[in-house]
């Protein structure tokens, strides 16, 4: 069910059922008084996890407890570090507030980029709230259950040199190396993700973000897990992204094989959830 809302942009569906999935970069809400400072509204979009709430959509079904926001990812990303502090050292990637998009091209015009207290004010207004809706949903969920999982939903495009080599797997598991989430689960999703014929690999290149790291707490229960997909597992993708073909509409038939076996996925999670193991 519907919950009262936080927060004016986290939408929050309520469940009883050992699972949370969380949906931190669909949002494409730019507060009015930023708007300005970027230098398109498609650039600042461009990167956002296109469709991947439609494509999760079945998950109240399950009665999942679903958290979403819609403040867009270039305003400030609920996935990284508050800190700041990367999450990839050494690799290519962008921060808590980003002034690049994935290619690295600029994000603000000149001069408009946040400072500080800006990014402050925005960690405060957005960051923060969203992963206090997360914590306390964790809490609920674990005062009915022994056993909670987190189900962190992502996507990216197949092909961006600046992040990782060649083309990326169509399903990319992420549990910290191991550290968010028993590797019992790891193995079940990543045996679901074979038998389906999509490539797929555990902590390759995406081992997890913010979300999976600082609430996976397996020895408390709390098993996090973030799936990161390639776009082309469920959309077209143009070799060349820009305003006039970025994002492709959402295409349910294309969707369909692998929203079966994220359904699957899902389940195996409530499984791994309510076991005695």
């Amino acid at each position: 069910m519907s919950a009262p809302s936080p927060a004016p942009f986290i939408e929050l569906r309520r469940g009883a059922a050992p699972l949370l999935v969380s949906i931190p970069h669909t949002g494409t809400e730019i507060p009015e008084a930023l708007a300005g400072d970027f230098v398109s509204s498609w650039q600042a979009l461009r990167d956002a996890d296109w469709w991947i709430d439609r494509l999760y959509d079945f998950a109240p079904g399950l009665d999942a407890t679903v958290i979403r926001t819609r403040i867009s990812r270039s305003v400030i990303d609920v996935n990284r570090d508050p800190s700041g502090a990367s999450l990839y050292p050494g690799q290519a990637t962008t921060g808590l507030c980003p002034t690049t998009d994935f290619d690295g091209a600029p994000l603000y015009r000149d001069g408009r980029e946040p400072d500080e207290a800006e990014i402050a004010r925005r960690r405060q207004a957005f960051h923060d709230p969203y992963h206090d809706v997360i914590a306390g949903e964790i809490a609920r969920l674990r005062a009915l259950h022994g056993r909670v999982v987190l189900y962190d939903c992502h996507s990216i495009r197949s092909v961006i040199p600046r992040l990782f080599e060649g083309e990326l797997p169509v399903c990319n598991i992420g549990t910290d190396r191991g550290r968010a989430a028993d590797p019992r689960l790891a193995a079940r999703i990543a045996g679901r993700c074979a038998e389906a014929g999509f490539s797929h690999v555990s902590n390759g290149r995406f081992v997890g973000g913010w979300i999976t790291r600082h609430h996976g707490a397996p020895a408390e229960g709390v098993h996090a897990v973030q799936m990161e997909l390639a776009c082309r597992g469920y959309m077209e993708e143009p070799s060349a992204p820009s305003a006039a073909n970025w994002p492709t509409p959402y295409d349910p038939a294309r969707a369909a094989t692998l929203r079966g076996v994220l359904e699957g996925i899902l389940r195996d999670c409530l499984d791994f959830a309510n076991s005695k193991e």
